[in-house]
């Protein structure tokens, strides 16, 4: 598992980064205080307080590619 701080500033980040990590077949969480949603859930990150960084749980070894990806994001 690897874990990374991400920040969402606008709609059209949480669209675009929605679209890249459903591209992949391992579960991605993000994680905002005592809430935990899947990253690949557009209305779950609306849910989340997206003025802060947000906790980003990748449950997979080989995610250099995603991590490439998302880069923009990663605080």
């Amino acid at each position: 598992m690897k874990t990374v701080n991400i920040l969402l500033d606008t709609i059209n980040d949480v669209k675009v980064f929605v679209n890249v990590v459903t591209k992949y077949d391992f579960d991605v969480d993000l994680i905002s205080g005592r809430y935990a949603v899947d990253a690949k859930s557009i209305m779950g990150i609306f849910s989340l307080d997206l003025s802060k960084p947000i906790r980003l749980e990748i449950h997979a070894d080989d995610c250099e590619k995603l991590l490439e990806e998302i880069k923009p994001f990663i605080q």
